[in-house]
């Protein structure tokens, strides 16, 4: 089970919180004049919760603020208000297992003011679902199937992709690309035949003990942060290098990473099968330790369903 029924049946379906206030996620609702929604001016970021056990809270509510000040924006809430509106949404919506997103968007100027970001509002939102993955348990069994897709990641001097934001015009159109070339996703590069990363994810590629991630363009994940401090356990080296497309398609295995999904294989790279066409040994022993030590409590905080 998910979870237990929320106290309110309002919750069923999710809670959340907008601007000061609690409700059920399906009346949150932002202004579509907030800059937020007209020009993508928001942060955000996703912490997971399994089996009643926020997982690398602490970490998730830091890169968030951090994301928040390079973008500049600046909320009333502290991380410490943050956590507890991260709680409480959970909590109300009765999940034990769930995915949890903080985003915070920039509004626009009161009337009278200069029309500049500087001037606008700035608020959190909030809310809890039920829990969700990426892949589905079919393509963890079997891998996903991935292409390097031809369009190019926005250049970190454009927008930093270590704040989490939502440009993602180059992210939704290799996801595209990678449909209509009959694979599931799409791996960028940064134009100069440097990977990067996919939509919403991490990549990984495994060549004999090394584990590589690419070094520059892609978000500091915190699902990759888990899995580059699980490597020794196993015998492995983790690398952050530069990674040439050259050396992703010629990897033993490849995988990808994400908090909506955790440890995930990658089984065909621009049509070239990987270990048989199957999820790689590594990969597998990578994705077995990490859910075995979530689920022994590694790192997780308690969710405070007493804030219900």
């Amino acid at each position: 089970m998910n979870g237990k029924a929320p106290m309110d049946a309002r919750y069923a379906a999710g809670a959340a919180y907008l601007d000061g206030a609690f409700m059920p996620i399906g009346e949150a609702k932002i202004p579509i004049t907030d800059w937020g929604y007209r020009r993508s001016d928001v942060t955000y970021d996703v912490v997971s919760v399994w089996e009643g056990l926020f997982f690398r809270l602490d970490e998730h509510v830091t890169r968030f603020r951090a994301s928040m000040e390079k973008l500049r924006l600046s909320p009333r809430e502290s991380d410490e208000e943050i956590k507890a509106i991260l709680h409480r949404c959970v909590a109300l919506a009765g999940l034990r297992s769930a995915y949890v997103a903080m985003d915070c968007l920039r509004g626009r100027p009161e009337r009278g003011k200069p029309y500049h970001p500087a001037f606008a509002r700035n608020y959190v939102a909030a809310f809890a679902i039920p829990w969700v993955s990426i892949v589905d348990e079919e393509m963890m069994q079997k891998g996903a199937h991935m292409i390097v897709a031809d369009t190019v990641r926005i250049p970190p001097e454009s927008v930093d992709p270590t704040a989490k934001n939502f440009h993602w015009g180059d992210l939704t159109r290799a996801q595209f690309e990678a449909r209509d070339r009959g694979a599931d996703f799409a791996i960028l590069t940064d134009g100069a035949g440097l990977v990067t990363e996919g939509a919403g994810f991490n990549v990984f590629a495994v060549t004999g003990k090394r584990v590589v991630s690419p070094h520059r363009g892609a978000l500091e994940g915190v699902t990759r942060l888990s899995v580059l401090e699980l490597c020794p356990e196993l015998g492995l080296e983790p690398v952050i290098e530069p990674m040439s497309v050259e050396a992703l398609r010629g990897a033993d295995e490849i995988f990808m990473t994400t908090t909506a999904g955790g440890v995930m294989p990658v089984s065909r790279i621009d049509g070239r099968m990987l270990c048989n066409d199957r999820p790689g040994l590594v990969t597998m022993k990578l994705h077995d330790l990490f859910w075995a030590k979530r689920r022994a409590g590694w790192l997780g905080t308690p969710v405070d369903y007493a804030a219900a």
